[in-house]
């Protein structure tokens, strides 16, 4: 048990290329969004007053440990719904990051070994991007979701009633963060795990449609979609997990 413990710390490192990354932001008020963090976590909030959870949305290929031939890759799709939060080091440094609600892939492969190696908890579902003329989708049958959304545009309109006064604001927590974290209660240990990327240059959306089953079964009074962004063709990768005990 001890053995299967240490492989899901995320070992060793991680590289993929994103084909792209299609992230839905949603806010709601921090109140109601503090009861699904540990307590190790806070939530990374706009004006101390909103908080968000993303949903995130991957086609990957090459995914491997880092160093391997791309060859020894594979091509996954994933879904990871996501907090935005912040830790505090035992040495005083400030993170910003992803707090994992759910994760999802559509490949039975990518459940067994994610399950192996992180504890991230993947189940397998269908999920598929539909191209047609200017207008994408994005859908699951099996989670039930759909979302609809038109070329990037930096003139695009943000979301009706979004907190966010311009994409540059919205920028900001338009995700991936730089760190995900896990937390094991029994033990107090947190587990950082840091991902590196480049050419990150997160393109707004323009979204005509969305439901996230998901999002709507968490049942949070005053959820709204906050922003919407598409990146494209860039590589990833993340580094090997580094655990420490939370002090409190």
């Amino acid at each position: 048990m001890a053995v299967l413990n240490f492989l899901k710390d995320h070992p060793f490192a991680v590289e993929a290329f994103f084909e792209r990354s299609v992230v839905f932001t949603f806010a709601a008020p921090k109140a109601s969004l503090e009861h699904l963090l540990p307590e190790c976590l806070t939530l990374d909030t706009f004006n101390d007053e909103y908080g968000f959870v993303a949903v995130a949305m991957v086609e990957t290929k090459n995914l491997r440990p880092k160093g391997m031939p791309e060859f020894t890759g594979n091509k996954f799709m994933l879904i990871g719904y996501r907090v935005f939060v912040r830790y505090t080091r035992n040495n005083g440094k400030r993170l910003r990051g992803l707090y994992i609600l759910k994760s999802e892939t559509n490949r039975k492969k990518m459940e067994f070994f994610g399950n192996i190696f992180t504890h991230y908890n993947y189940s397998t579902t269908d999920i598929r991007f539909e191209d047609k003329d200017a207008e994408t989708s994005v859908i699951s049958d099996g989670s039930v979701f759909r979302a609809d959304f038109l070329a990037s545009s930096e003139e695009a309109p943000l979301p009706q009633g979004s907190p966010f006064s311009s994409w540059k604001e919205a920028r900001r927590f338009a995700g991936p963060l730089p760190f995900t974290f896990t937390y094991n209660s029994e033990k107090k240990e947190v587990l950082i795990i840091e991902g590196v990327r480049q050419n990150w240059k997160p393109q707004p959306l323009s979204v005509t449609n969305h439901h996230f089953e998901f999002i709507h079964n968490l049942n949070i009074d005053g959820m709204i979609l906050a922003n919407a962004f598409q990146i494209t063709k860039v590589p990833y990768f993340w580094k090997k997990g580094v655990k420490e005990v939370w002090k409190g």
